[in-house]
């Protein structure tokens, strides 16, 4: 693992907490609390609006990735301006963190893949150093989400995902299972906030549910998302009734 915590400085944190993002609930727990991190790979689960997407590109933002998306080590991320949670959110590095943190620009290892903004990103990115050479403009979303994952996801680094389910398949979910483990394995790290409980269940993985109660960690079979999951498939008309009826 590299990083052990995620947090805000007492010198940093918002004088008011009313304001946006600071006033959603899991942003207020990040803030008292901070988020510790205790295994190679973290979900986070919840609602759209929870805030799951927000603490994920801030945690990007802190390790020095460009929160639309990218790898680590890129010249021109620090041009930009970054959003109010990745101003002032810190990452509390292990000891082999701070080792690869440490080194030269170029040789840090850590991708964001974002899904509402990747598909533009890899087609201005196809073919150029330090990518991938496939023309991802040739290939369906879910291929090109695959390349990414096979060409990027490699090496022990920081790897950030903002529901990378978006584009993918049944299929594809389960290889990108089996690819995180790996990663996992190898000394990397990975946080990912999705809405699939095919990734979720991830054998390993940390589960981290984000919701009005803030943050906590619980067990894939506790998921509010796996039982609305489970129920609706062996009963679709629980839920369709409420939706489909005038």
């Amino acid at each position: 693992m590299l990083v052990r915590r995620a947090y805000i400085p007492e010198h940093l944190r918002p004088h008011q907490g009313d304001e946006w993002p600071f006033s959603v609930p899991c942003v207020a727990e990040l803030v008292d609390h901070g988020l510790t991190f205790t295994r190679p790979i973290t979900f986070l689960v919840g609602e759209n609006g929870s805030g799951k997407s927000t603490l994920v590109e801030a945690f990007a933002e802190a390790y020095g990735v460009d929160a639309r998306g990218g790898r680590a080590g890129r010249k021109y991320v620090n041009d930009r301006p970054k959003t109010p949670l990745g101003e002032v959110v810190r990452l509390e590095s292990t000891g082999e963190g701070a080792r690869v943190r440490g080194g030269s620009r170029r040789k840090q290892k850590g991708y964001f893949l974002r899904a509402e903004t990747a598909f533009g990103f890899m087609e201005a990115v196809s073919g150029m150093y330090g990518y991938w050479d496939e023309n991802t403009a040739e290939m369906s979303h879910g291929e090109g989400f695959l390349t990414v994952f096979s060409e990027m996801f490699r090496e022990p680094g920081l790897y950030l995902m903002d529901e990378p389910e978006a584009a993918l398949s049944f299929t594809s979910c389960l290889r990108l299972v089996g690819l995180m483990q790996r990663l996992g394995e190898s000394g990397a790290q990975v946080v990912c906030a999705t809405h699939s409980p095919i990734l979720a269940a991830t054998p390993g993985a940390e589960i981290v549910e984000i919701g009005e109660h803030g943050f906590r960690t619980t067990s894939w079979e506790k998921l509010d998302l796996v039982d609305h999951w489970r129920r609706y498939l062996n009963d679709p008309n629980v839920y369709l009734r409420h939706v489909t009826e005038s």
